[in-house]
């Protein structure tokens, strides 16, 4: 049974409603799907309707920045109370703090010389503040387009060749993600219940057991082992450590948008795909 575990919506970074995920998703043949919008659980309801409406069964979740120690990862967080106030509380709190951080790097672009309307722009990203989207916004204004070709000095840039310009600059400013301390996850799993899952673990790093059983020790749940992100190599090390750590072992396309520009491929969906036989104890949180 094809599932998808690791889904994006422009309620955070990605380019399709939930309702148009959902209805993309039914097409790939899906049947079992979470949404896992970046520190935001605004589009679940909407994606649950249409879920069902396309005959898919739909898991509650999301994504979360957490630090432990001195550690900075993503988690994945399913089948919690999503309408729980302090969970909120938190993914607010997580909200300001990125959209301030937002608001004072596009500030020092206008004093470069860019021509940005600071709070028209932020107005119009009410939860997770995307920078993708951020950077589309920015340059669909002709006057900006020119400014960043000359200054990357590249016909067509990409976003993530203008997002590492002016958004990871040392000198305009670096723009990192609201992270949540784990520890505090942890205890509000306790009172909303869920499965906390290390979210595509190889796709910056190598995978190191030590950082997985110390995971395993304060409560984690499970790993992503099956994403787009990861070699075969770090696919079947993630199998294996799973299996000995008696860990949850899941799966996602991590979907945000379609390529453009007309590429043969525009999703992972093209190439890739998640059977629910391959991951270990999936059914404690597909059913």
């Amino acid at each position: 049974m094809l599932i998808d575990l690791q889904l994006h919506s422009i309620y955070s970074d990605g380019n399709l409603t939930p309702t148009q995920l959902a209805k993309f998703i039914a097409g790939q043949r899906v049947k079992i799907a979470a949404l896992t919008d970046h520190n935001t659980v605004g589009g679940l309801d909407e994606f649950r309707r249409a879920c069902r409406k396309y005959r898919i069964k739909p898991i509650t979740g999301l994504e979360l920045y957490v630090n432990f120690a001195a550690r900075r990862m993503n988690l994945l967080w399913f089948n919690f109370d999503d309408k729980n106030p302090e969970l909120h509380n938190i993914l607010r709190q997580s909200q300001i703090r990125r959209r301030n951080q937002v608001r004072t790097i596009l500030k020092k672009l206008v004093q470069q010389g860019f021509k940005i309307k600071v709070n028209k722009i932020l107005d119009k990203y009410t939860h997770y503040t995307p920078i993708n989207h951020i950077v589309r916004d920015i340059y669909s204004i002709p006057f900006n387009q020119k400014k960043i070709k000359s200054d990357l000095k590249i016909k067509n840039p990409r976003e993530n060749e203008i997002i590492i310009k002016y958004f990871k600059n040392e000198k305009i400013g670096v723009l990192r993600e609201s992270y949540v301390n784990i520890n505090r996850i942890l205890k509000l799993r306790k009172r909303i219940g869920g499965q906390l899952i290390l979210n595509h673990p190889a796709k910056y790093t190598y995978i190191r057991r030590k950082n997985w059983e110390d995971l395993k020790k304060i409560g984690l749940d499970g790993v992503e082992v099956l994403s787009p992100h990861h070699s075969i190599g770090a696919v079947m090390y993630a199998q294996h450590l799973a299996r000995e750590l008696n860990f949850i072992a899941t799966g996602g396309s991590d979907f945000h948008r379609f390529e453009g520009g007309g590429e043969p491929l525009q999703s992972a969906f093209d190439y890739f795909e998640i059977d629910s036989k391959y991951l270990r104890r999936i059914k404690e949180i597909i059913g």
